[in-house]
């Protein structure tokens, strides 16, 4: 198989901070696409992977999967796009296709276990996928998403993370108008969630731990503001909420959100605790509730996500940063200092 060189920016090893690398991408297939990575977005898990926190990182590494980009070479099979476009790519890059996961466009549940951007078996030219910090990708188009050109790019980027991990739940149970939503935590995730519920019709009520962010959730679309650890603040909300999306990834009080459901509500989380999270049974029992999880979107549903923002004019707060500042911008968002999601200009890299 034939294959280019070109530059990246990652890490040797877990302690090491990241610098510039040179990897090998791919020339395209029949079906394939090559994109010139503009902009990529930086994700909490693009920290954990790179230092091996949550374990099985193979090294070299190359981070990212919040990618938008402009076409550059397409494959003689490719059908859905052609060099010009503007193209995304999120955490996917592939599955089997085959289970009945990804014929129901359940591809981030496959079976077989997909193929993530980075840090996953690349079938292609043997060893691990490479993600997007980096100049071009190569990707089946199955697997390639379509960007509007109305909307900022820097600050459509996070979108192919932080808004699908948000878009997903709100549109599995149904969030819409005549719903009372809580989104809680006002970060990467929290942001967006407020957003997207907000542009659904729901009436938006968030939950912080900082008084100081009242304003700011507002600004995002919050109809109302908690300070959780007001105990007479939370007891005014008990029972009355349809839906809660708890994005928060530190050890919590899951009771206390359980608590604030109406019969029949559901809480789910999309944060992810390194720690258990004890529920008390009767949370649960007394009002028919449920606490569930969610994960990122299939591709389809990815495309809707994309489309409904581009149609509400939904982007994420982003700090734009070059390539070297990656480093000092991990260490920032150890602090949780930035409102609220780092993203790289690649054209820094070349």
């Amino acid at each position: 198989m034939e294959t280019k060189n070109i530059k990246a920016f990652g890490t040797e090893a877990a302690e090491a901070p990241l610098k510039t690398l040179d990897i090998q991408r791919r020339e395209v297939l029949a079906h394939d696409v090559e994109i010139e990575i503009l902009y990529c977005g930086i994700c909490h898990s693009d920290l954990h992977t790179a230092r091996n926190e949550w374990h099985g990182t193979i090294y070299p590494i190359v981070p990212g999967h919040e990618i938008v980009g402009r076409i550059t070479k397409v494959g003689d099979h490719v059908k859905g796009f052609k060099v010009g476009d503007l193209a995304g790519v999120g955490c996917l890059v592939d599955s089997c296709r085959e289970c009945e996961h990804c014929k129901n466009d359940l591809e981030q549940f496959c079976d077989e276990g997909n193929i993530q951007t980075f840090n996953s078996p690349d079938k292609h030219l043997g060893g691990q996928t490479y993600g997007g910090y980096s100049e071009s990708i190569t990707v089946d188009e199955r697997f390639v998403l379509h960007i509007s050109d109305k909307l900022d790019l820097s600050a459509v980027a996070p979108l192919l993370c932080a808004g699908i991990t948000t878009y997903s739940p709100l549109k599995h149970w149904k969030v819409g108008p005549g719903q009372k939503v809580g989104i809680v935590g006002i970060g990467g995730l929290g942001h967006m969630g407020i957003k997207i519920a907000k542009a659904m019709g729901a009436h938006v009520v968030v939950f912080t731990t900082s008084l100081s962010k009242t304003e700011d959730a507002k600004r995002l679309g919050a109809d109302e503001v908690v300070l959780s650890t007001d105990e007479a603040q939370m007891a005014q909300h008990a029972r009355s909420l349809n839906f809660i999306l708890d994005c928060v990834s530190a050890k919590h009080d899951i009771d206390a959100y359980l608590n604030l459901l109406k019969v029949d509500g559901t809480l789910t989380l999309v944060g992810a605790p390194m720690d258990p999270l004890p529920v008390t049974s009767f949370s649960l029992i007394l009002g028919r509730r449920s606490f569930s999880g969610s994960l990122i979107g299939g591709l389809a549903e990815t495309q809707e996500m994309l489309d409904f923002c581009a149609e509400h004019n939904i982007t994420s707060d982003v700090e734009v940063i070059g390539v070297n500042d990656v480093n000092d911008a991990y260490e920032r968002l150890l602090k949780g200092d930035v409102k609220y999601r780092f993203v790289i200009d690649m054209a820094s890299l070349k």
